[in-house]
């Protein structure tokens, strides 16, 4: 059973989440601010956090901050699930330290869904970095290959969410220039993390990707 932390400062969103979650066969536990959330990581070690954004008196940005520099918790999946519409410059500078962005309300489905891919994805990429150690592969590309394998998987996750936040798919929809160059910018770091992981997944994983 895995267990799933739920970081919400609104004790009823909470409350909803954990019904959702032991409804859906995992084992929910609860945190109400985000210094609870660090308080809490320092005896457990959930599968996974859904964290809000937007709490006080440390919002869920800083909350991220603070676990993934801790080298204790740094490796612990979190998804953003929040009301919060996300922007270019909030996908670039954590895209790389997410698995998901969740938009709330959801239904049961959708949080399934997106909670069992995020843990699949992570279950693939640990089979594959087991069998290139069996074969003997560099550390250094297997670390490289572990991080692309996420960071390109969330970056068009992410992605997708900014194009359809912002219309861009809509010729009539017209948008900030700032805004376009980002989203400009994000799809071209995507193509090399694309590129680069194929390229690392047929020369030392012999993987089709």
């Amino acid at each position: 059973m895995y267990t799933i932390l739920i970081v919400d400062d609104s004790p009823m969103i909470v409350d909803v989440f954990v019904a959702m979650l032991e409804r859906g066969g995992y084992r929910p536990i609860a945190a109400y601010s985000g210094n609870e959330c660090l308080e809490v990581l320092e005896d457990v070690r959930p599968d996974l956090i859904l964290l809000d954004i937007m709490m006080e008196p440390m919002d869920g940005w800083e909350t991220l901050e603070n676990i993934k520099m801790n080298s204790s918790t740094a490796d612990v999946p979190v998804m953003m699930l929040t009301a919060k519409q996300l922007t270019p410059d909030e996908a670039q500078e954590y895209g790389a330290y997410i698995e998901d962005y969740i938009m709330k309300p959801t239904t049961h489905r959708q949080l399934y869904d997106a909670i069992e891919y995020v843990l699949k994805r992570q279950e693939k990429i640990n089979l594959d970095i087991e069998e290139a150690k069996s074969k003997g592969t560099d550390s250094n590309i297997i670390e490289e290959y572990e991080r692309l394998s996420k960071s390109a998987d969330v970056s068009r996750r992410l992605l997708k969410i900014l194009e359809s936040t912002y219309n861009l798919n809509d010729s009539n929809v017209k948008v900030g220039e700032n805004i376009q160059q980002a989203i400009e910018s994000m799809e071209m770091s995507i193509k090399y993390q694309e590129e680069r992981l194929e390229q690392i997944s047929k020369e030392y994983f012999n993987l089709k990707k």
